[in-house]
């Protein structure tokens, strides 16, 4: 398991810079066996040094790509696969573990299904308000670098990935057990978003 200060949800990818011993075991492991690990948010704490309070719903994690380098580090990405609940915490020597249980998620429904482009055109409207506000770089981050995968289910994690929501935020929807809750919270959230960014260019 590796715990962390932001949340890694399925079909996104996250990179990891790996220098303390315990991670560095950790990946070595796992680049041994089947080379997927769970990542979980720090409720409390920091990523250094241990002692941390951790949610227990995370995502499981495949190792798309990894480098050692020459003093030992890693320079990982990690690409999200689906979501586990941790049953019990193991002792973290010689890294953390736990053992986990995959959730139940309901698949979205036909309804669902018919609001993926309305899903787009929301996030397309707070990335670009985001942009014009300088509050995100211009390059590669505008309107039209939003496209979401056609399966809404997907889409709905890519769309919390891309959208500029905090960890606490990202791991409400990930313990969000069904798709079509799951995508009325993104909208919702998308919309308060875009509701206070509307008033900001407006000079409000």
């Amino acid at each position: 398991m590796f715990p962390l200060g932001n949340v890694l949800l399925p079909s996104t990818l996250i990179s990891l810079h790996i220098f303390e011993d315990r991670y560095r075991a950790l990946a070595r492991h796992c680049m041994a066996a089947d080379r997927r690990l769970g990542v979980v948010l720090i409720e409390r704490g920091s990523e250094v040094g241990g002692g941390d309070v951790r949610f227990n719903v995370g995502t499981r994690a495949a190792i798309a790509d990894a480098v050692e380098l020459d003093d030992g580090r890693w320079v990982m990405i990690l690409a999200g696969e689906d979501r586990v609940r941790v049953r019990r915490w193991l002792p973290d020597d010689p890294f953390p573990r736990a053992e986990v249980e995959s959730c139940v998620d309901r698949p979205p429904s036909p309804a669902a299904s018919g609001r993926r482009d309305e899903l787009e055109q929301l996030l397309r409207r707070v990335v670009a308000g985001k942009v014009e506000l300088g509050d995100s770089p211009a390059t590669g981050t505008g309107e039209s670098a939003v496209e979401l995968s056609p399966d809404v289910a997907v889409a709905t994690w890519q769309a919390v990935g891309l959208a500029p929501l905090g960890p606490l935020d990202a791991q409400r929807i990930l313990e969000t057990d069904g798709a079509d809750e799951r995508l009325d919270k993104v909208l919702s959230m998308l919309g308060d978003e875009a509701a206070v960014l509307a008033k900001r260019l407006a000079g409000g």
